[in-house]
């Protein structure tokens, strides 16, 4: 059971700023969302293999092809500095 002074707590770990009325609230849902999960304990999962989401799901991507871009110059403008047809960076090697 998590009472108002561990919400306090979280919320101090957190940089969140609390009214008395939010703390009893959050309170009262954490407590609610433990008792849902003290229910999902007592089912018998023996026979269910662990997954990682519900359902099958699979990314939709495009075939990724190679292709020139010829207008250099239109690639260059959008640089924050430039030397030439180069961007230019700044170093982030040292020799020591």
């Amino acid at each position: 059971m998590i009472d108002r002074e561990q919400v306090q707590k979280v919320a101090h770990l957190a940089r969140l700023e609390l009214t008395p009325e939010e703390e009893g609230k959050f309170t009262t849902q954490l407590n609610d969302i433990l008792d849902y999960f003290e229910q999902l304990s007592e089912l018998d999962v023996s026979d269910v293999s662990p997954t990682t989401r519900a359902i099958d799901v699979s990314n939709v991507v495009r075939v990724d092809r190679l292709q020139p871009y010829t207008d250099r110059e239109t690639i260059l403008e959008g640089a924050p500095d430039r030397d030439g047809d180069f961007f230019k960076v700044p170093k982030i090697v040292t020799g020591d």
